[in-house]
């Protein structure tokens, strides 16, 4: 495509590009990119996926959809030739608040992914108008503002498409919007389609995140995962859940019979992945809608049943749904009979209770539901679904085996390498030609290259480069000043126990105690986390305090700054990653074995260069395999031994603690270094919560880990060998695109046309 882009401006502002400052481009580039992504037409095959999740976490789009609609490169150049930066434009766009973490990363990528390898499928969501929230750090601790981004100029793009969705004492009428994905380089495009209540006043918020949750019309679709502590924060999630199924289920209803649907063959035209288990009403919402047009209830729920699929991402108890049933009959009673007769007809036909959807304790668990009324039940690494099948879902995969299979998980190589990383991309194109944007599997050619010192030295300059960029944004982003001479060890994701960054803060506390005992390491250090702690999870903010204390601590202690830093980055997002990755050495994946269901940040760090230091867990296992024990660093007990643990009682933290190499770093968390910078409440809950609890077995692999660790440093320091391993890594990360992933979906699941 040729583009004339001053043309384009001067019939917007009348003005030249050099004239316009970046907001002005920003809405140009936003415009002409809408105009571009419009102009495709959406895919028409018979049958489409409805890809319903509660989180989308797209990131920044402008870069992105320029990539993708072949744009980005003239747009770029011409930008460059009148003065001007896109990454100083792209600046002056508003990350959408639709997502928190990897559940929410991923789906953004299968979109992108569903859409490149033209398949028919859309994304169907909540438009939440602050997200999951703000995160500043005032007082070493975390505190919440929302998330504002919908502004008159986004990506949004009101549709005419509207419905009714019942509840028990009134009606919602939906607004949908839009936002298109188009697809890398096709002809067509998908959409992430996104549900609203014009009701919604963000005037009822008030101090930091809080707000009325009783006030459904004017609160429903303010915030992502609102505070579930109390029963009106429970009832609020049902509320947002089955705003997000009943028009998303009218939808696909809808599309299939303009199609020529009479329903009866509705499975011909509609598959529904339901992404984790918030979308789990969508089962009896369909039934109900079909019962309702006619057809009778052992056809509907085998209708049902033949097209629907459920992804698992975690075994974790808490994150498995389980909603009392009067909950449900409080906001939504017409799906009671239904809930209650699927549960009957389980019961019939199975004696195990531990399956049952209603238990003993009348809770309605809805990953049992999607089991038993969908026809595929996947995890999202190898590791994950053999745990599912042989532990936590065993009972279900001896009822339906049939069912169960596994889809690792994928990341975009538009988003976490053409745009994150143009200088390694541009140098892999310059190597190995383009071929391996479209198909990932040719980065394996770039292993020709192990032992070429040209590539090394090459490779160094851009990681050099990649942490000068880093700089500059935590600099003008955060006020902090960083050293790019630096070895950085990067931890970004969720904070949650189970993901352990409580152990890398112990580690720094080792790092910082060893420093003033005269230990001078090799080259500086500086370790940067990044992730937000849920509003309602204390031990979680704990650890970000702890983080934040160290930060301050070691940066005013004249020993030690000059070699090791702390940066605990603010409000991290995707914009923030895509500074974060490039800029990486060394990738932390080091949750408990057995509890990480695959990470995706594992791939996007292996993918830019960095090595993994992990346990054995989620996709660290395939990592590894691909890899091989040379160029990964893996510490810490297996799953396994995790899990029989569990099951055994046989971990008892404060045997741990008692150990010389151990207690010195645990209390140093109340010593009085840190207790001057701190909170002693949440400093002491903390400490005790490692002694006496330790529920994700921090203690159990920090010896090893810390071993390891040091082991990783000095190897850093041999820079041939390290740089040969950052190519094996690269050159093997092709396997974890998620168009691979897509594939597979569609081939073993979906079965689009």
């Amino acid at each position: 495509m040729t583009l004339n882009l001053q043309g384009f401006i001067s019939e917007k502002y009348n003005k030249t590009i050099q004239e316009c400052d970046n907001q002005e481009l920003y809405y140009a580039l936003l415009e002409l990119s809408k105009q571009t992504s419009s102009a495709k037409p959406t895919n028409q095959g018979k049958k489409k996926v409805y890809y319903i999740s509660a989180e989308f976490l797209i990131g920044k789009l402008l870069s992105n959809n320029l990539i993708n609609l072949g744009l980005y490169d003239e747009v770029k150049a011409q930008l460059t030739e009148a003065g001007k930066d896109l990454i100083e434009i792209e600046s002056m766009e508003l990350e959408p608040s639709l997502g928190n973490g990897g559940l929410g990363r991923l789906a953004a990528c299968f979109l992108d992914s569903i859409a490149t390898l033209g398949l028919n499928g859309d994304g169907v969501g909540l438009n939440y108008h602050f997200g999951l929230f703000k995160q500043v750090f005032q007082d070493n601790q975390q505190f919440t503002e929302p998330n504002e981004w919908i502004t008159d100029h986004s990506w949004l793009t009101k549709s005419a498409v509207s419905y009714q969705v019942p509840f028990a004492h009134f009606n919602l009428t939906s607004t949908l919007y839009d936002i298109d994905v188009p697809g890398y380089k096709t002809a067509t495009k998908n959409r992430l389609r996104l549900f609203d209540l014009d009701s919604v006043d963000s005037s009822i918020i008030g101090q930091g995140i809080d707000f009325d949750k009783t006030d459904i019309l004017k609160n429903l679709t303010l915030f992502l995962y609102p505070d579930d502590s109390d029963r009106q924060g429970e009832l609020l999630r049902i509320f947002q859940q089955y705003f997000m199924v009943s028009n998303a289920a009218q939808l696909l209803i809808d599309e299939a019979i303009e199609k020529g649907s009479n329903l009866h063959d509705l499975a011909d035209y509609a598959v529904v992945q339901i992404n984790d288990t918030h979308p789990s009403m969508v089962i009896p919402e369909l039934i109900r809608l079909l019962t309702d047009r006619g057809i009778d209830f052992d056809e509907a729920v085998s209708i049902v049943k033949s097209m629907t699929a459920y992804t698992n991402h975690t075994i974790l108890a808490e994150a498995l749904e389980k909603w009392p049933l009067d909950f449900l009959q409080e906001v939504v009673p017409h799906l009671v009979p239904i809930i209650e007769e699927l549960d009957r007809r389980v019961k019939e036909e199975v004696s195990d209770s531990s399956t049952y959807i209603i238990d003993e304790s009348g809770r309605v668990h809805m990953a049992h539901m999607d089991i038993h009324y969908g026809y595929s039940v996947n995890g999202v690494a190898a590791l994950h679904t053999e745990i599912l099948k042989s532990s936590e879902l065993k009972s279900f995969y001896d009822l339906y085996p049939e069912k169960f299979n596994n889809k690792t998980n994928g990341i975009t190589f538009r988003r976490w390498l053409m745009h994150c990383n143009p200088s390694l991309s541009h140098y892999l194109d310059s190597l190995l030609g383009t071929a391996y944007h479209r198909d990932a599997a040719q980065l394996e050619e770039f292993l020709n290259y192990k032992e070429d010192a040209a590539v090394k030295e090459k490779l160094e300059s851009i990681k050099t480069h990649n942490k000068r960029k880093l700089q500059r944004f935590l600099n003008q982003h955060q006020g902090v000043n960083i050293n790019p001479n630096s070895i950085f060890d990067i931890q970004i994701k969720r904070l949650h126990e189970y993901k352990r960054q409580q152990m890398n803060a112990l580690y720094v506390i080792h790092k910082y105690l060893d420093i003033k005992a005269g230990n001078i390491p090799a080259r500086p250090l500086t370790v940067f986390f990044g992730g937000k702690a849920a509003p309602a999870y204390t031990i979680a903010q704990d650890i970000i305090h702890l983080i934040l204390c160290l930060s301050e601590l070691i940066a005013n202690d004249p020993q030690v700054a000059p070699h090791l830093q702390v940066v605990m980055v603010e409000n991290y997002n995707v914009t923030a990653a895509s500074f974060l990755i490039p800029a990486a050495d060394i990738s932390e994946q080091i949750s408990l074995a057995s509890k990480e269901a695959s990470g995706t940040g594992n791939m996007k760090f292996m993918l830019n260069g960095a090595l993994t230091l992990g346990t054995e867990d989620g996709a660290n296992v395939e990592i590894h395999e691909l890899v091989g024990d040379e160029n990964i660093y893996v510490f810490g007990q297996d799953s396994q031994t995790v899990i029989d643990l569990y099951d055994n009682q046989g971990y008892v933290s404060r045997d741990f603690y008692e150990k010389d190499a151990i207690k010195p770093l645990v209390d140093f968390i109340v010593s009085d270094e840190v207790l001057a910078l701190g909170n002693a409440e949440r400093l002491e809950r903390l400490h005790n919560e490692l002694i006496v609890k330790d529920w994700f077995m921090t203690l159990l692999d920090l010896e090893d880990y810390i071993a390891v660790k040091e082991q990783m440093l000095a190897n850093y320091e041999d820079r041939d060998s390290w740089l040969e391993k950052v190519i094996v890594n690269i050159a093997k990360a092709g396997f974890f695109s998620s168009d691979r992933t897509i594939a597979q979906y569609n081939e073993d699941i979906w079965k689009l046309s």
